[in-house]
C-alpha cells in the first residue's frame, strides 16, 4: 500500500512548487530514487493536465560517464539535455543518492566538462531562468546516516519538513523580503566572523516552497565588488562530492583573496575554477524551523533557522550583481547561541541576534511563530 506521505509530497510539487497546469511539459527528473514517487509524480501532473517526462538517472553511472567522457562526448550530452530542458514549463529534480562522495574522485578538468557542456547551459541558464522548477532530496538510510537519525525518524521528521505550511511561510516572511529591498549596507559579526557588503538595488527573493523542498529563505547577492572582511563557516559543506569543515574566507573589494580549510588545496583550486569563482553571487537568511541542525545536504542546510548562507560563484539573474562562474557553493554560517551566536545588521539596525530575530515585524519568523 502506498505510503500517503508520498501523495501528499507529490501534491506540493505539482500543485504548489510548480503550480502545473492545463497543457504544461515538466520534466521528473530522479537520481537514485525508488519508482513510487516517481511514479506518483507522473499521475499526479497528469491529473493536473500537464504532460510528464521522465529522466531516471544513477549518480554511479554519471561517475562512470564523468571519468570516461571525452569533450565532445559531454558537449552532445549538454545538446541533447538542453534541447528537452527548452521545450519544458517546469522542472522536477529529486535525489536520493545512496553516497554523497560519489563523485569525489572525479577530477577537476573533467567536472568542469561537466559544468560547461551540461550544469551552466542546461540548468543555470535554461533551466532556472526559464521553467518552474522545484529540487529536493529523498528520504533513504544514507541520507538519515548523514544526519545522524535511524530510518524511521528521519523519514517521520523528512515529510514534517517538506509538506508544512508554505502558504503561511510566504506571508511571514514578507516584512524581511520589504526590509531587505530596503537596505543598503549589510554587516554581518560573529566568531571570526566581521563581513560588510552592500546589497543595495539587487532584486531579493522569498523562497517558501517553490524552488525547493524544503525552504525557508529569503536571498539576493552582495554588490559584486563590495565585500569587505572575514568569515570562518561552522557548517560542515559537501561540494562535488567532497566533504569539507571549517572553511575561513577573507575578502578584499569582493574578492576571495584567502581560502583555508580541512582541505585547503582542494577548496582553492574549485575557487579558481574561474574568475567568478572567487566572488559572491548571493546572500542569503535561512529561518525553517524545522530545520535546526545540519543535515549535510545543502538543500537542508542553507534553510536552518538561524543561519545564513554566502555563496561563492554563479549569481542568480533573479537577483543578479552579473558575476559569473562554473560554481555555486553555497556555504553555511550558523548564528544560534550555543555556537557564539552572531548579529546581522541592515544600515545599523540589528536585525537578527544569536539566530533571533528582533527587527520591527520580523518576529513572525522565529521558529515559536512559524511552526
Amino acid at each position: 500500500m502506498k505510503d500517503p506521505r508520498i501523495q501528499k509530497l507529490a501534491d506540493v510539487l505539482v500543485h504548489h512548487s510548480t503550480e502545473l497546469k492545463e497543457g504544461d511539459n515538466v520534466l521528473i527528473e530522479a537520481f537514485d530514487v525508488p519508482h513510487d514517487l516517481t511514479n506518483t509524480l507522473v499521475q499526479t501532473a497528469a491529473k493536473a493536465g500537464a504532460r510528464p517526462f521522465v529522466h531516471l538517472k544513477s549518480n554511479l553511472v554519471v561517475r562512470e560517464l564523468l571519468l570516461n567522457g571525452s569533450d565532445e562526448q559531454l558537449s552532445i550530452v549538454g545538446e541533447n539535455e538542453l534541447a528537452l530542458m527548452k521545450q519544458m514549463d517546469a522542472y522536477i529534480g529529486i535525489r536520493g543518492s545512496q553516497n554523497v562522495n560519489e563523485l569525489s574522485d572525479v577530477g577537476q578538468e573533467k567536472m568542469r566538462l561537466y559544468q560547461d557542456h551540461v550544469l551552466k547551459p542546461v540548468h543555470f541558464h535554461e533551466r532556472v531562468n526559464n521553467t518552474r522548477w522545484v529540487i529536493l532530496r529523498y528520504p533513504n538510510p544514507s541520507f538519515a546516516q548523514q544526519a545522524g537519525m535511524s530510518s524511521a525518524a528521519f523519514e517521520d521528521f523528512f515529510f514534517d519538513v517538506c509538506t508544512m505550511d508554505y502558504a503561511r511561510m510566504c506571508t511571514a516572511m514578507a516584512p524581511l523580503k520589504k526590509r531587505m529591498e530596503m537596505t543598503d549596507r549589510v554587516h554581518i559579526k560573529g566568531p571570526n566572523t566581521d563581513l560588510r557588503f552592500s546589497i543595495k538595488g539587487i532584486p531579493v527573493i522569498g523562497c517558501s516552497g517553490e524552488n525547493n523542498i524544503p525552504d525557508g529563505e529569503v536571498f539576493t547577492a552582495p554588490v559584486r565588488d563590495s565585500v569587505n572582511g572575514e568569515i570562518r563557516f561552522n557548517t560542515p559543506t559537501i561540494y562535488q562530492g567532497t566533504s569539507f569543515s571549517d572553511i575561513y574566507l577573507r575578502f578584499e573589494d569582493g574578492k576571495i583573496v584567502e581560502a583555508k580549510a580541512d582541505k585547503s588545496d582542494k577548496l582553492n583550486e574549485i575557487l579558481d575554477s574561474d574568475e567568478g569563482g572567487r566572488y559572491i553571487g548571493e546572500f542569503a537568511i535561512g529561518f525553517n524551523p524545522y530545520v535546526t541542525r545540519p543535515m549535510l545536504d545543502i538543500l537542508f542546510d542553507e534553510k536552518m533557522a538561524g543561519s545564513f548562507h554566502f555563496t561563492p560563484g554563479q549569481a542568480y539573474e533573479i537577483a543578479d550583481n552579473g558575476n559569473r562562474s562554473r560554481i555555486h557553493w553555497d556555504m553555511v554560517m550558523r548564528q544560534t547561541a550555543d555556537l557564539g551566536g552572531g548579529e546581522i545588521w541592515f544600515d545599523d539596525e540589528l536585525i537578527r541576534k544569536d539566530g533571533v530575530f528582533v527587527g520591527d515585524g520580523l518576529q513572525g519568523l522565529n521558529p515559536e511563530n512559524l511552526k
